[in-house]
């Protein structure tokens, strides 16, 4: 069985909505192809693009829920998601699917639009993306400011609904900002730094303290993110897992593929069906009951 904590598919489901989530060939996750290999439980983002207003963004935010319901938990078999005990109700040929927010941006700054969205079934809240908002800046945000009060009123909404408050996209002051308020931390979709010295991925100290709070870290397939070569592998994504494991994180990772959010992929694993090549790998490497946790329960065991 196969959680996967990030995907897109609700931005591109935006721009398009006669996409079939069920078995359209321009998407990466479909519910056909997470059948095929096992998938249990995804998560959908809202993630509002750039080129939407300020205005328009919360409007597009529940336009994506709108999507998300029509789309989505409307088909034969899938359920939705918004607790612990839902993903251990699902039944052998059910698959689970939850809503996230990626970037505080939607909200602007009024906290009851992130408790309508909590209302409306979102279970993790990113406070930002690459760059600044009412929330915290981004970790492409040259100011690299930490949780603005308002920032710090989203966590504390988050603990006391206990949503997660997901760390990748922050800033490193930001970070650690969450690392202190938040009783619920994640990272959805990040990886090594010192495997790949992209500034989205996480610096050893990161990772330590992720751990150290009993998180999860979200191994993602961004090829930018795995290496520094022109092409990723499927090699690539282990050594990032193999580095998470070294350093104590057996319990607190998995993955986070970031599918129909990237336009290029690994090799072997273009699409969500392909994780198959990623799960032959992992039996080589690792016991079954390894292979279980870094696949499915690492995440579903920190769900509230």
């Amino acid at each position: 069985m196969i959680f996967d904590a990030h995907c897109d598919v609700l931005a591109k489901l935006w721009w398009n909505q006669h996409l079939s989530v069920q078995d359209s060939p321009n998407l990466h996750t479909t519910i056909d192809g997470m059948k095929q290999v096992g998938g249990k439980v995804q998560i959908f983002a809202i993630f509002v693009p750039e080129a939407v207003q300020a205005e328009q963004q919360f409007d597009v935010a529940l336009e994506m829920v709108h999507l998300f319901k029509k789309h989505i938990i409307s088909l034969p078999n899938v359920k939705w998601i918004q607790s612990q005990e839902d993903v251990l109700r699902l039944g052998k040929s059910e698959i689970g699917a939850m809503l996230s927010l990626e970037g505080c941006d939607a909200i602007g700054v009024h906290l009851v639009r992130l408790q309508t969205l909590f209302a409306l079934g979102v279970r993790s809240v990113g406070l930002t993306w690459n760059y600044a908002n009412a929330a915290c800046d981004g970790i492409l945000e040259p100011r690299g400011a930490g949780l603005s009060s308002f920032g710090k009123e989203i966590v504390r909404e988050n603990n006391h609904y206990k949503v997660w408050t997901d760390v990748s996209h922050l800033s490193v002051r930001g970070f650690w900002d969450v690392i202190e308020e938040s009783d619920f931390v994640v990272a959805t979709h990040s990886n090594v730094y010192s495997l790949c010295s992209n500034p989205r991925n996480l610096r050893d100290d990161q990772i330590d303290a992720l751990l150290k709070k009993k998180s999860v870290i979200g191994i993602t397939f961004v090829p930018q993110f795995l290496t520094d070569k022109k092409e990723a592998t499927v090699d690539d994504v282990l050594r990032h897992l193999d580095y998470i494991c070294s350093r104590g994180g057996e319990y607190s990772v998995g993955f986070g593929s970031d599918f129909d959010g990237i336009d290029q992929t690994v090799v072997g694993l273009g699409k969500f069906k392909d994780y198959h090549n990623l799960i032959n790998q992992l039996h080589k490497r690792y016991s079954a009951d390894q292979v279980h946790r870094f696949l499915f329960s690492n995440f579903v065991q920190r769900l509230p």
